[in-house]
């Protein structure tokens, strides 16, 4: 029988709640004020908590709080009688399974406590996929270390080739294959570890301002050059200098990028004095640069200046043995950043994305699990929270992943694309949510979702 623990000042309610729950089959334990529940929660090792938000002393959100500290399994559900939305959000932040408003039916409670415990069910039959202290930080912050197919191992053998030699690099593959990550491990795992590393984003800056970004300015070369300003060659000194999205740089640029592979030195724009160029160049493309040559927007020349060796990285569809260590190196790297404590998977969980095509690669993979570790209301990656973008429609060059800026926008962009995927019906939309039905409204509220 499992044991429900209700805290409320109010003995009319405790009577209530102890009568309905009594009904249904559960133990019951009460107190009157926050500081005897909390003395009950650690005491009595209750398996769901029940509280009140307005007490005299210590509050709901208080007892909420401490719980949550006692980093224990205890679902706690809140009840106010104030249909306020901040105080949501706060519960919610703070743990809370859900937030039930006043005046709530005896179904909506019982099935809210039914979700709890199941949740906590599913989380005692699983085991956690990884412990902190059996891992080395610095291996699961860098998910370069992930990846056990064969073509990621080839691709790690030749990184310790080529990582012992400044030699030129170019990084062919899909977007979100993590060729700037291909390109950090070449330079920090070899000869240039202790230098710099200079990133450049080719198709952010417009030619002049590119050539300039690159080579570095002289005072009045150009309008607002009002001081002399280093160039990332000069930057990168003896280390690497990363050149992404090279495939977007202008013709005239192109030329520019050969002379100095050639000769091994550049002048900054307005200038005339001849700097050094020690660095590495390695630089990546998502596009087919042969045939950009024949359509004589790339030159062949540069080309093989560039590719003195080539790393073309797999797409995620063709190296889905790794996609279970990529989610365990995602839950270790998400729950960090975002203070979460999803340390377990669920049942089909890895078949399913497996099953998935992933045209957004290891990006997309990346962003789909914090999606579904945001959404979490226990310590387990559920299916249930996890969206898949449907790409029938789409090719690999159109895809564009979802980037978010914050908690609120990926929670927002989740409800709204499980809303539109039940055509807004909120009872299923709740369910496949896994939240109540005014806890719904609210966020629908709270983000002026329409449909």
């Amino acid at each position: 029988m499992k044991k429900i623990l209700i805290i409320d000042d109010n003995k009319l309610i405790l009577k209530t709640l102890k009568a309905t729950l009594s009904k249904a089959g559960y133990a019951i334990i009460e107190a009157e004020d926050g500081e005897a529940g909390l003395h009950l929660a650690r005491s009595e090792h209750p398996d769901l908590v029940i509280t009140d938000y307005q007490m005299p002393g210590i509050d709901g959100l208080e007892v909420l709080s401490e719980i949550h500290k006692l980093k224990i399994n205890l679902p706690v559900i809140l009840l106010t009688g104030f249909g306020d939305i901040v105080l949501t959000i706060k519960s919610i932040q703070l743990g809370a399974f859900d937030y039930l408003e006043k005046p709530f039916s005896p179904v909506q409670l019982l099935s809210t406590i039914q979700l709890a415990l199941n949740s906590v069910k599913r989380s005692n039959s699983l085991s956690e996929v990884f412990r902190k202290d059996n891992f080395s930080e610095s291996m699961l912050e860098d998910n370069l270390l992930v990846g056990k197919a064969p073509q990621m191992k080839e691709i790690f053998k030749n990184i310790g080739l080529i990582s012992m030699n400044k030699v030129n690099v170019l990084i062919q593959g899909d977007t979100g294959t993590g060729k700037e990550l291909i390109a950090r491990l070449i330079h920090f795992s070899g000869i240039t570890r202790d230098k710099p590393l200079v990133v450049v984003n080719c198709s952010a800056l417009t030619e002049t301002l590119l050539e300039s970004e690159l080579f570095g300015h002289v005072k009045g070369s150009f309008t607002d050059s009002i001081r002399d300003k280093k160039g990332k060659f000069e930057l990168a000194g003896e280390g690497t200098i990363f050149l992404d999205e090279i495939s977007e740089i202008s013709l005239n640029t192109q030329v520019k990028l050969l002379r100095v592979i050639q000769e091994l030195e550049f002048e900054k724009v307005g200038g005339e004095a001849t700097i050094p160029m020690k660095a590495r160049i390695i630089a990546a493309t998502n596009r087919n640069l042969e045939k950009l040559i024949e359509q004589g927007k790339f030159r062949e020349d540069l080309y093989y200046r560039l590719k003195v060796f080539t790393i073309s990285l797999p797409p995620l569809r063709e190296r889905k043995e790794d996609i279970r260590d990529l989610v365990i190196h995602f839950l270790y790297k998400l729950n960090k950043r975002f203070n979460r404590n999803v340390i377990k998977i669920g049942e089909d969980v890895i078949e399913m994305l497996q099953k998935h095509d992933w045209y957004g690669n290891v990006r997309e993979l990346e962003n789909t699990i914090l999606q579904a570790i945001i959404m979490s209301k226990n310590d387990v990656l559920e299916k249930e929270n996890i969206t898949l973008n449907s790409r029938l429609h789409h090719t690999p060059n159109e895809l564009q992943v979802p980037q978010f800026r914050s908690l609120s926008d990926l929670e927002k962009y989740h409800i709204k694309r499980i809303l539109d995927e039940v055509k807004w019906n909120k009872l299923e939309a709740s369910r496949v949510l896994d939240i109540t039905r005014p806890t719904l409204n609210a966020k629908i509220e709270k983000y002026n979702l329409v449909q």
